[in-house]
């Protein structure tokens, strides 16, 4: 009689453990613009809803002042160099000779030319501060991104002893939603897990990868929270959604 052997197959079936999480939405990017400078504001390049890339004028304070200080800063370097090389023009003759004039009239000439080269350090360490102070007198984009918020007018002094706000600017398009999700799940929530989700009032489903989750919990509400990164969301918009946790084998 023959034997039949039979072939069990156990099919496993990988069940997924969802998450509640409930998320607001903030720009990938966002800042605070101020001057640290002290004037008055004498042009306004861009407003609100306008987008911007890295470096974008934004607005100027007057600053004749500091550009005529700039002016007389480079001409003493001009007429430093010109000190400098005569100075060492003659250091060098009288280099050649050195054996057999007196040691003070050289060492004279020696003296002439190093306080030349100081000279020369500090008149041109003298432009560059005054450099950088014309630079602080126009505010520039540090990202790429859109205008949210204007507060400044031509005509208004600011004060770079007490910081005022002047512009706010976020990210064009790149969005983080900021999930909240029940501290019990801290040991299994990880970085690379699924979020599916849903925008308050909405219909559409999105989907989107955890990029991170914070170090600490919220004291407050018991809750951690994750960054899950997206895009073109309105920003202060909210939602919620399930974080996807597939159950180990």
């Amino acid at each position: 009689m023959k034997k039949v052997l039979g072939l069990v197959i156990l099919v496993v079936s990988l069940q997924a453990q969802e998450v509640y999480a409930t998320f607001d939405v903030y720009a990938k990017k966002s800042a605070n613009l101020a001057f640290d400078s002290s004037g008055t504001v004498n042009k306004i390049y861009v407003g609100v809803s306008t987008e911007v890339t890295k470096g974008t004028r934004l607005v100027n304070l007057n600053n004749d002042d500091l550009k005529a200080s700039l002016n007389i800063a480079q001409k003493v370097i001009d007429n430093v160099k010109v000190t400098l090389k005569y100075a060492k023009k003659d250091y060098q003759r009288q280099l050649k000779i050195k054996n057999i004039i007196d040691a003070s009239k050289f060492d004279k000439y020696e003296l002439n030319y190093e306080r030349a080269k100081v000279a020369l350090s500090q008149a041109r360490a003298n432009y560059k501060y005054k450099k950088t102070l014309l630079s602080k007198t126009t505010l520039y984009a540090p990202f790429d991104g859109t205008i949210f918020e204007k507060s400044v007018e031509v005509g208004d002094v600011v004060n770079g002893m007490m910081l005022r706000t002047i512009y706010k600017i976020q990210s064009t398009t790149e969005r983080k939603l900021i999930l909240a999700f029940d501290q019990k799940y801290h040991s299994i929530v990880k970085v690379g897990n699924t979020f599916k989700y849903t925008l308050d009032g909405a219909e559409n489903n999105y989907e989107g990868t955890i990029s991170k989750i914070y170090p600490s919990v919220n004291r407050k509400n018991r809750k951690i929270i994750a960054e899950v990164n997206a895009k073109d969301f309105m920003v202060g918009l909210f939602g919620e959604g399930y974080i996807i946790v597939p159950d180990k084998e």
